[in-house]
């Protein structure tokens, strides 16, 4: 099967799961650099092909900004939950459904929230939320879903990292022409440096926050996205749903 006709059908087996006149919210989560983001663009442009609208959004736009992870001193560990106005999400799922809603954004170039990126965002046919901090299922079951269906990508830690270290790389070379650029305090480094700085960065926040929280997901994902060294789809795991 091609990767088009793969992502045919899986935006086929979301659409049927629709209600007429109802919000259908569907995350997508996996480690860091798993390619959710542009899973969820390719997704997104098959859903809307069908005759459906559909906006995307990322978790990001929810971890608090950095002046405030610095007063918590939750600033080494971005990304986990605690990071995250975990309140200010799930308002935000839970009221898509009904009329506007407002999505911040944030910015991997300045590594921190940029207000004037925020999006208001009312009841569209299809709402993808792609990014971390989606486990909401295995970390309480017994509390109201703000997802309707949630996507797992999967991949072998050695192509997460390698994908991880190449993204780091990119974002490196680029702050090289510009100084607002996070990584910018990183150019007085040697290459060899800096990636040994994002293999330590991988192996000590992101794998973590992979093993004891992101992956929590996984089982109870309504379906898992297999995903080979190339990037290509290897193979549909269908879950609960």
């Amino acid at each position: 099967m091609s990767a088009d006709s793969t992502l045919e059908a899986i935006a086929q087996d979301i659409a049927a799961h629709r209600e007429p006149g109802a919000v259908l919210v569907v995350g997508i989560t996996g480690a860091i650099a798993a390619g959710k983001s542009t899973f969820a663009e390719q997704l997104g442009a098959q859903l809307h092909a069908m005759a459906q609208t559909v906006e995307i959004v990322c978790t990001d736009g929810f971890l608090m900004p950095n002046d405030k992870l610095t007063e918590l001193g939750l600033l080494d560990t971005k990304g986990f939950p605690p990071s995250y106005d975990n309140a200010a999400l799930s308002h935000a799922l839970t009221s898509v459904r009904t009329g506007p809603a407002d999505f911040p954004t944030y910015s991997h170039v300045t590594y921190d929230i940029d207000p004037t990126l925020t999006r208001t965002l009312a009841t569209p046919d299809i709402l993808i939320v792609e990014g971390l901090n989606l486990h909401h299922r295995a970390a309480n079951p017994d509390a109201p879903d703000p997802l309707d269906l949630l996507i797992y990508i999967d991949a072998d830690e050695a192509d997460l990292q390698a994908w991880y270290l190449a993204r780091f790389m990119d974002l490196w070379h680029a702050a090289e022409h510009d100084p607002t650029s996070f990584y910018a305090r990183f150019r007085g480094m040697t290459e060899a440096q800096t990636e040994d700085l994002a293999r330590m960065v991988w192996t000590q926040v992101n794998l973590k926050n992979l093993h004891d929280h992101i992956a929590q997901a996984k089982p109870t994902a309504d379906m898992i996205v297999r995903k080979g060294g190339d990037h290509a789809i290897e193979a549909i795991v269908r879950g609960r749903s």
